[in-house]
């Protein structure tokens, strides 16, 4: 009665309720409870709603590492799936490292051109980054 599906017979939104349902419950092993948005609410897709009944996270559901200018000052976090790893790290934060670091800037041209930059394997300095961050 019950077979697995590759994820690769998944269309794009079979494969997003697949990595959503993932991610949240990764998040509820610590104290999370995961809301799914019909559309995107301020750059969300969903709500982390912690236990401590202080603690909401907005977050944007991909499928790898990335950065994206529409999400600045957004107070969004960024989850994704690699392997058995479950990243949810803070956007800005991201960039701000990155900024700092000199790895992305304006001559970037996928950045300056298109406001994205993002990383199908994070790099050295990104897993360094990440591992904060694993769920």
């Amino acid at each position: 009665m019950f077979a697995p599906v590759p994820y690769s017979q998944l269309n794009s939104r079979q494969q997003e309720n697949y990595n959503f349902h993932k991610v949240a419950a990764r998040m509820a092993d610590y104290g999370f409870n995961c809301l799914r948005l019909t559309d995107d609410w301020q750059g969300a897709d969903f709500i982390a709603c912690h236990i401590d009944g202080q603690t909401f996270l907005k977050v944007q559901l991909k499928g790898r590492l990335c950065l994206d200018k529409k999400y600045v000052g957004k107070n969004i976090h960024i989850a994704f799936l690699r392997g058995d790893d479950c990243f949810v790290y803070p956007h800005d934060e991201l960039l701000d490292t990155v900024l700092a670091s000199g790895a992305l800037n304006e001559d970037s041209e996928r950045w300056r051109d298109h406001g994205q930059r993002h990383w199908p394997q994070p790099p050295v300095w990104g897993l360094s980054f990440l591992a904060a961050y694993r769920l």
